[in-house]
């Protein structure tokens, strides 16, 4: 498969649907040159499993636990997500109490953790948490100014050949970084340079998108549903909660917000339209930019929902309208 060919190919393993009728097909996987194993297409990100209150644990760890038992494998996750609560959650849950040897598991190093020394650290604590000897991918969070990318790049690179880590990526990471990371390599590439993307906040993929298809990099996209807008959420005046208003990349500040509104108004109109979930015309159209989302989800249900949303392919014809609509275009 070429750079420029990143459409999911059908895993050969069924996903089980113990204790309910929800039926969903095979993820996906994508192949990445520089990863020692093909990349799911789609996957469970745990940021907000670990920022939580501890009353919410039993929750959290039902979503990891059903979103395993109906065929997710890739889980992403980063030693900042509650000061290593998340990773070790999914320690906990999936990997402990489920065996988990299928997993996809991806993990992130601090940007305040970047030096040789740091980074080796960083990764020892990351395992221990998630109960495993290796990872499959290791992604420096984002970059720091301070510290020069040749340290943390060849620091990753000895990890990579001793074992320890399946890829090595990056994350929110531009172009200039992206080349002066790949200088540091010798052995192996980068993998994957995960970035905030999606059809209605598009400026950080579509900057790198050319760059990383020529190079055989996979980019991954979170926020891949826009805080919940491209499941048709907030769409007819309902409360904006504080917390995701925070973390929302100025999708709800008010100089965008009626804007972004008019437009997700019309892609769940093209939804409408199409018989097909607005979440199913949001998650493809990144399958067709070559990235594969990393789907934030907190509720059992919401695995449900999101994999039913994969499960349906719209039409060539719409993901071109629906990216006509994004950016402005209603004729």
């Amino acid at each position: 498969m070429t750079p420029t060919s990143r459409r999911p190919i059908p895993s050969r393993r069924k996903a089980a649907t113990p204790g309910s009728a929800t039926a969903v097909p095979a993820i996906g996987e994508i192949p990445i040159p520089a990863g020692k194993r093909a990349h799911p297409a789609l996957g469970l990100g745990l940021w907000g499993l670990g920022r939580w209150g501890t009353e919410d644990e039993a929750r959290t760890k039902a979503t990891v636990a059903r979103a395993w038992e109906l065929g997710l494998r890739w889980f992403d996750t980063a030693e900042v997500y509650g000061n290593g609560r998340s990773e070790r959650l999914l320690g906990d849950v999936l990997l402990r109490s489920h065996g988990g040897t299928e997993a996809y598991v991806a993990t992130k190093v601090s940007w305040e953790h970047l030096r040789p020394s740091q980074v080796r650290a960083a990764l020892v604590n990351s395992l221990e948490r998630l109960a495993r000897r290796s990872v499959d991918l290791y992604l420096v969070h984002a970059p720091d100014a301070h510290v020069p990318l040749a340290e943390t790049m060849g620091t990753l690179e000895a990890l990579w050949k001793e074992g320890k880590v399946g890829a090595i990526g990056v994350s929110n990471f531009t172009v200039d970084e992206l080349e002066e990371a790949g200088r540091h390599l010798s052995s192996t590439r980068i993998a994957v340079n995960q970035v905030h993307y999606n059809l209605l906040n598009r400026d950080e993929g579509d900057a790198v998108r050319a760059y990383c298809r020529a190079h055989g990099i996979l980019i991954e996209a979170y926020t891949p549903l826009a805080r919940g807008l491209l499941h048709g959420r907030y769409l007819d005046g309902g409360r904006v909660p504080a917390e995701v208003r925070r973390y929302a990349h100025r999708l709800f500040e008010p100089d965008r917000l009626p804007q972004i509104l008019e437009r997700a108004r019309a892609l769940r109109a093209l939804a409408t339209e199409a018989g097909v979930p607005l979440a199913s015309i949001a998650l493809h159209w990144l399958a067709d930019q070559g990235a594969a989302p990393v789907v934030g989800m907190s509720r059992p249900e919401q695995v449900e929902e999101n994999l039913r949303a994969w499960s349906v392919r719209p039409s060539a014809r719409v993901l071109a309208r629906a990216e006509a609509l994004a950016r402005g275009d209603r004729a």
